[in-house]
């Protein structure tokens, strides 16, 4: 008996640590102070050095040195730069002249809310309150000029725009110097993408070697999303992050460790990222070349990341290339899964991604086929349900006869109401001489607890199930039922099974098992509706099975019996 009470408190103890983190993330035990800063901005961006130029004349690649300190901030233009527009059929996209820089993006496909038809998710922005700029350029060596995000670049128009059937859309910018170097820095879209390409095409005319290096930094002052259990956002990480090709790291900026990164870090490849919950904007390099990555972080909601490639060498009256990527976009698995480099990582499923993923996975194929993420999910639960349905129907054949043999049960504690330790015994020499198990019902919510959470990760952090209805009122199975319809349901399912199984021979048993399905109800009204419609549909399969199977036992007890 003291075992059932250990793994019903256990169960319990799951739910309870759920509602336990939703608890520390709306009412955190040291809130850090907003310091109020102005926002990062082109003049006050700082770039890395350069090491010295190399003695090889080749257009070979060479590691720069990842001692090397972030250098004082450049002077500001004296003039406000002229702005382009780009419009694709999923991003609509700013771009300054002065450095080529991404200062707005706005997705086509992605309403801000499900009220905002015509105002869409903006990831780069100039606002000072949410200011998010894409730099990007190259330092050369020696002193020379070089097109960083402070120089000026020209374009053949301020408008591009990718036409009806055009499926790429190139945008050159030219910049020269005094000594007959010139660069093009080119932006392609494809349709449909929300992947950049960044492409610098180097024609050294002049008489001398030019040796330069490639750069991506982001400027960011993130907007304070407020801790609350009815926003799914303020669940997510937000906040930069890297890959160096072994593993990723979310960054936070109130982590005082994490000043490390003001010093280079290099790796082979690898990425950043700016992360926020549905979204992210990330920059790629090449995977095969060593790069350097620099984070500073100025205050707990303002950072600057960066990476510096490897110098390049373009020997006179020659050409040189350099090829970088950039995302800014959705999390969606089909799109950041190409780019390579493990981009896919961007997307955060915790702890629980060796889970989450397959179960994505698995999600999406059921979309691909059915064209609804509700329907998706009741299909995928079936075939976790069938993937369980022999541990299952075991435990459920222990509950079953467990229940058939309430009356004796109920007549052994009448026997030894005065002697608890006797009734232990006896109750324990009855379940072996019956060959019941009574932790049966408890093991395998245990074991399919994992399985919740991953859901709950894959459903919450998965771009793809934003704003995706299913019927009806449920119009966002990202978010929780408006109405806290389904979460009523999973409570009347709860109870209905709870019936079902035999009632605790504790009475302190009882009554928490009595408790569960309220407490179940209340939580679920705090999570995406689309994991309650898992919830939901795992207990009524649950209920069907264990309805059936009392009915095979009672009728096998009573044949028994005559």
């Amino acid at each position: 008996m003291e075992k059932i009470r250990l793994y019903i408190w256990i169960a319990l103890a799951a739910v309870l640590y759920v509602g336990y983190m939703t608890w520390q993330q709306d009412y955190p035990s040291a809130p850090q102070p907003v310091v109020a800063v102005p926002p990062p901005s082109a003049a006050s961006s700082t770039l890395p050095t350069l090491p010295g130029a190399p003695t090889s004349t080749s257009t070979t690649a060479t590691a720069p040195n990842s001692n090397t300190p972030i250098a004082a901030p450049l002077a500001p233009a004296t003039t406000p730069a002229e702005k382009i527009n780009v419009r694709t059929d999923v991003l609509d996209i700013t771009i300054s002249l002065q450095g080529g820089d991404l200062e707005r993006s706005d997705l086509l496909n992605y309403p801000a809310g499900k009220d905002s038809k015509d105002k869409y998710v903006r990831l780069f922005d100039t606002n000072p309150e949410s200011y998010f700029v894409a730099h990007s350029g190259l330092l050369a060596t020696d002193g020379k000029t070089a097109p960083t995000h402070q120089s000026i670049f020209t374009a053949t128009t301020n408008q591009f725009v990718l036409a009806d059937g055009q499926n790429t859309l190139s945008v050159p910018l030219t910049w020269t110097n005094e000594n007959g170097v010139s660069v093009t820095k080119t932006y392609t879209f494809n349709r449909g993408s929300y992947a950049i390409g960044l492409d610098y095409q180097i024609a050294n005319q002049s008489e001398t070697p030019w040796a330069a290096a490639s750069y991506v930094q982001f400027a960011r002052k993130q907007p304070i999303v407020e801790s609350s259990i009815f926003q799914a956002e303020s669940f997510a990480f937000v906040g930069p992050a890297l890959y160096n090709g072994k593993e990723k790291q979310n960054i936070a900026l109130t982590d005082d460790d994490n000043k490390k990164f003001e010093q280079p870090q290099t790796y082979v490849g690898g990425w950043m990222a700016a992360m926020q919950h549905h979204f992210v904007v990330a920059a790629i390099p090449k995977a095969d070349v060593t790069y350097d990555y620099t984070l500073a972080i100025e205050t707990p909601h303002q950072f600057r990341t960066m990476y510096r490639g490897p110098l390049i060498t373009v020997e006179p009256k020659n050409t040189g290339a350099i090829h970088e990527t950039l995302f800014a976009g959705p999390k969606l698995q089909s799109q950041l899964e190409p780019l390579g480099s493990k981009a896919q990582l961007t997307v955060d499923y915790g702890w629980l991604t060796i889970l989450a993923g397959p179960l994505f996975w698995l999600l999406a194929k059921g979309h691909s086929i059915l064209g609804n993420w509700g329907w998706s999910i009741i299909v995928v639960t079936l075939l976790i349900k069938l993937a369980f349905y022999k541990l299952t129907e075991a435990s459920g054949k222990s509950m079953a006869k467990m229940r058939e043999m309430a009356p004796r049960l109920k007549a052994l504690q009448e026997r030894y109401k005065d002697d608890r330790e006797q009734l232990g015994r006896a109750t324990m020499e009855f379940y072996k001489r019956e060959k019941i198990n009574p932790v049966a019902g408890c093991l395998p919510m245990l074991i399919q607890m994992p399985v919740f959470m991953a859901f709950y990760w894959a459903i919450l952090n998965s771009a793809e199930m934003r704003q995706a209805p299913f019927i009806g009122y449920l119009t966002d199975l990202s978010s929780r039922d408006p109405y806290f319809i389904l979460p009523l349901l999973l409570g009347v399912a709860n109870f209905m099974q709870f019936k079902l199984n035999p009632a605790p021979a504790d009475p302190m048993q009882a009554k928490v098992m009595m408790m569960m399905p309220i407490v179940m109800t209340g939580m679920m009204v705090l999570f995406p509706s689309g994991l309650v419609l898992y919830w939901i549909t795992n207990t009524g399969l649950s209920i069907l099975q264990q309805w059936h199977i009392n009915k095979v036992v009672a009728a096998a007890e009573k044949a028994k019996k005559s």
